[in-house]
Protein backbone atom coordinates (compact mmCIF):
# COMPACT_ATOMS: atom_id res chain seq x y z
CA UNK A 1 0.00 0.00 0.00
CA UNK A 2 1.38 3.42 -0.71
CA UNK A 3 1.12 6.31 1.73
CA UNK A 4 -1.97 8.25 0.16
CA UNK A 5 -4.34 5.29 0.62
CA UNK A 6 -2.96 4.45 4.09
CA UNK A 7 -3.67 8.14 4.97
CA UNK A 8 -7.02 8.04 3.43
CA UNK A 9 -8.13 5.04 5.06
CA UNK A 10 -6.45 6.43 8.74
CA UNK A 11 -8.62 10.13 7.97
CA UNK A 12 -12.03 7.47 7.42
CA UNK A 13 -11.03 5.72 10.58
CA UNK A 14 -11.06 8.92 12.64
CA UNK A 15 -13.80 10.39 10.96
CA UNK A 16 -15.82 7.12 11.76
CA UNK A 17 -14.10 7.49 15.70
CA UNK A 18 -15.53 10.85 16.05
CA UNK A 19 -19.06 10.41 14.32
CA UNK A 20 -19.71 7.45 16.75
CA UNK A 21 -18.34 9.77 19.73
CA UNK A 22 -20.54 12.77 18.62
CA UNK A 23 -23.84 11.04 20.22
CA UNK A 24 -23.23 10.91 24.02
CA UNK A 25 -25.99 8.80 24.80
CA UNK A 26 -25.00 5.73 22.73
CA UNK A 27 -22.11 3.73 24.21
CA UNK A 28 -19.24 3.29 21.66
CA UNK A 29 -18.79 -0.19 20.59
CA UNK A 30 -15.79 -1.87 22.63
CA UNK A 31 -14.97 -5.13 20.45
CA UNK A 32 -15.09 -5.24 16.68
CA UNK A 33 -16.61 -8.47 15.57
CA UNK A 34 -15.33 -9.84 11.85
CA UNK A 35 -18.61 -10.80 10.89
CA UNK A 36 -21.54 -8.28 11.00
CA UNK A 37 -24.78 -9.45 12.44
CA UNK A 38 -27.68 -8.80 10.82
CA UNK A 39 -29.52 -6.39 10.88
CA UNK A 40 -33.50 -6.45 10.91
CA UNK A 41 -35.78 -3.48 10.66
CA UNK A 42 -37.83 -4.23 13.65
CA UNK A 43 -40.74 -2.40 12.53
CA UNK A 44 -40.99 -4.26 9.48
CA UNK A 45 -40.59 -7.48 11.02
CA UNK A 46 -43.14 -6.40 13.48
CA UNK A 47 -45.87 -5.84 10.23
CA UNK A 48 -44.65 -9.05 9.00
CA UNK A 49 -45.38 -10.88 12.30
CA UNK A 50 -48.69 -8.51 13.01
CA UNK A 51 -50.14 -9.92 8.86
CA UNK A 52 -48.84 -13.62 10.04
CA UNK A 53 -50.53 -13.51 13.34
CA UNK A 54 -53.65 -12.17 11.82
CA UNK A 55 -53.84 -14.92 9.07
CA UNK A 56 -53.17 -17.39 11.67
CA UNK A 57 -56.41 -16.05 13.10
CA UNK A 58 -58.92 -16.60 10.08
CA UNK A 59 -61.00 -19.30 9.10
CA UNK A 60 -59.17 -19.86 5.70
CA UNK A 61 -55.97 -20.82 7.99
CA UNK A 62 -57.65 -23.41 9.79
CA UNK A 63 -59.23 -24.87 6.60
CA UNK A 64 -55.96 -24.79 4.77
CA UNK A 65 -54.49 -26.58 8.30
CA UNK A 66 -56.63 -29.36 7.94
CA UNK A 67 -56.23 -29.79 4.15
CA UNK A 68 -52.57 -29.97 4.72
CA UNK A 69 -53.06 -32.95 7.63
CA UNK A 70 -55.94 -34.88 5.92
CA UNK A 71 -53.43 -34.93 2.51
CA UNK A 72 -50.56 -35.90 4.57
CA UNK A 73 -52.13 -38.73 6.18
CA UNK A 74 -54.25 -39.89 3.12
CA UNK A 75 -50.80 -40.01 0.85
CA UNK A 76 -49.05 -41.35 3.84
CA UNK A 77 -51.90 -44.08 4.37
CA UNK A 78 -53.31 -45.19 0.92
CA UNK A 79 -49.93 -44.55 -1.21
CA UNK A 80 -47.55 -47.33 -1.95
CA UNK A 81 -45.01 -47.89 0.09
CA UNK A 82 -41.85 -46.88 -1.60
CA UNK A 83 -43.86 -43.28 -2.30
CA UNK A 84 -44.71 -42.17 1.69
CA UNK A 85 -42.45 -40.06 3.35
CA UNK A 86 -44.04 -40.20 6.49
CA UNK A 87 -44.63 -43.77 7.69
CA UNK A 88 -46.64 -44.41 10.88
CA UNK A 89 -47.08 -43.18 13.25
CA UNK A 90 -46.59 -39.65 11.52
CA UNK A 91 -43.49 -38.47 13.41
CA UNK A 92 -42.37 -36.24 10.54
CA UNK A 93 -46.14 -34.67 10.50
CA UNK A 94 -45.83 -34.28 14.48
CA UNK A 95 -42.51 -32.63 13.51
CA UNK A 96 -43.88 -30.42 11.07
CA UNK A 97 -46.75 -29.05 13.37
CA UNK A 98 -44.74 -28.53 16.57
CA UNK A 99 -41.84 -26.67 14.11
CA UNK A 100 -44.77 -24.43 12.80
CA UNK A 101 -45.97 -24.04 16.33
CA UNK A 102 -42.30 -23.10 17.67
CA UNK A 103 -42.49 -20.35 15.09
CA UNK A 104 -46.17 -18.83 15.29
CA UNK A 105 -46.10 -18.54 19.60
CA UNK A 106 -43.17 -15.81 19.08
CA UNK A 107 -44.61 -13.90 15.90
CA UNK A 108 -48.34 -13.98 18.01
CA UNK A 109 -46.57 -12.88 21.00
CA UNK A 110 -44.85 -10.23 18.78
CA UNK A 111 -47.88 -9.05 17.23
CA UNK A 112 -49.81 -8.66 20.46
CA UNK A 113 -47.11 -6.61 22.07
CA UNK A 114 -46.88 -4.01 19.20
CA UNK A 115 -50.93 -3.94 19.56
CA UNK A 116 -50.49 -3.40 23.41
CA UNK A 117 -48.45 -0.67 22.75
CA UNK A 118 -50.72 1.12 20.24
CA UNK A 119 -53.45 0.30 22.85
CA UNK A 120 -50.95 2.07 25.51
CA UNK A 121 -50.13 5.40 22.80
CA UNK A 122 -54.20 5.54 21.91
CA UNK A 123 -55.15 5.22 25.87
CA UNK A 124 -52.83 7.94 26.45
CA UNK A 125 -53.69 10.03 23.60
CA UNK A 126 -57.49 9.77 25.18
CA UNK A 127 -56.93 10.03 28.76
CA UNK A 128 -55.50 13.89 27.63
CA UNK A 129 -58.03 14.16 25.41
CA UNK A 130 -60.83 13.99 27.65
CA UNK A 131 -58.43 15.80 30.40
CA UNK A 132 -58.85 18.55 27.80
CA UNK A 133 -62.27 17.97 27.19
CA UNK A 134 -63.09 17.68 31.44
CA UNK A 135 -61.29 21.28 31.75
CA UNK A 136 -63.13 22.82 29.02
CA UNK A 137 -66.29 21.94 30.21
CA UNK A 138 -65.61 23.14 34.13
CA UNK A 139 -64.45 26.08 31.92
CA UNK A 140 -67.76 26.66 30.62
CA UNK A 141 -69.31 25.55 33.24
CA UNK A 142 -68.50 28.15 35.24
CA UNK A 143 -69.08 30.71 32.68
CA UNK A 144 -72.56 29.87 32.36
CA UNK A 145 -72.96 30.20 36.50
CA UNK A 146 -71.01 33.56 35.54
CA UNK A 147 -73.46 34.73 32.99
CA UNK A 148 -76.54 33.16 35.20
CA UNK A 149 -75.32 35.79 38.17
CA UNK A 150 -75.36 38.47 36.13
CA UNK A 151 -78.45 37.94 34.61
CA UNK A 152 -79.81 37.62 37.84
CA UNK A 153 -78.47 40.60 39.30
CA UNK A 154 -80.15 42.38 35.68
CA UNK A 155 -83.43 43.68 35.54
CA UNK A 156 -85.60 42.30 33.19
CA UNK A 157 -88.70 44.49 30.85
CA UNK A 158 -91.37 43.38 33.26
CA UNK A 159 -89.28 44.07 36.45
CA UNK A 160 -88.55 47.62 35.09
CA UNK A 161 -92.71 47.99 33.89
CA UNK A 162 -93.85 46.91 37.05
CA UNK A 163 -91.30 49.47 38.45
CA UNK A 164 -92.21 52.30 36.31
CA UNK A 165 -95.98 52.05 37.25
CA UNK A 166 -95.10 51.85 40.95
CA UNK A 167 -93.38 55.20 40.05
CA UNK A 168 -96.41 56.31 37.57
CA UNK A 169 -98.83 55.69 40.58
CA UNK A 170 -96.29 57.05 43.17
CA UNK A 171 -96.62 60.32 41.03
CA UNK A 172 -99.79 60.46 40.74
CA UNK A 173 -100.68 60.08 44.11
CA UNK A 174 -98.14 62.81 45.25
CA UNK A 175 -100.25 64.93 42.61
CA UNK A 176 -103.63 63.95 44.04
CA UNK A 177 -102.24 64.82 47.75
CA UNK A 178 -100.93 68.13 46.43
CA UNK A 179 -104.12 68.94 44.62
CA UNK A 180 -106.32 67.97 47.45
CA UNK A 181 -103.54 70.11 49.46
CA UNK A 182 -104.27 73.37 47.58
CA UNK A 183 -108.01 72.69 47.45
CA UNK A 184 -107.47 72.46 51.23
CA UNK A 185 -105.70 75.88 51.44
CA UNK A 186 -108.58 77.41 49.53
CA UNK A 187 -110.93 76.54 51.53
CA UNK A 188 -109.09 77.97 54.51
CA UNK A 189 -108.98 80.90 52.62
Amino acid sequence: MDKPEKQDRKTEKRRDERSRTVRLDTPRELRRSLVRRPTVRQDAFGIFAEQFARFMGTARFLIYMTLFVIIWIGWNLLAPVDLRWDDYPFIFLTLMLSLQASYAAPLILLAQNRQEDRDRVIGEQDRQANSRAHADMEFLAREISSIRMALGEVATRDYVRSELRALVQELEEQQRREADEHADDDWDS
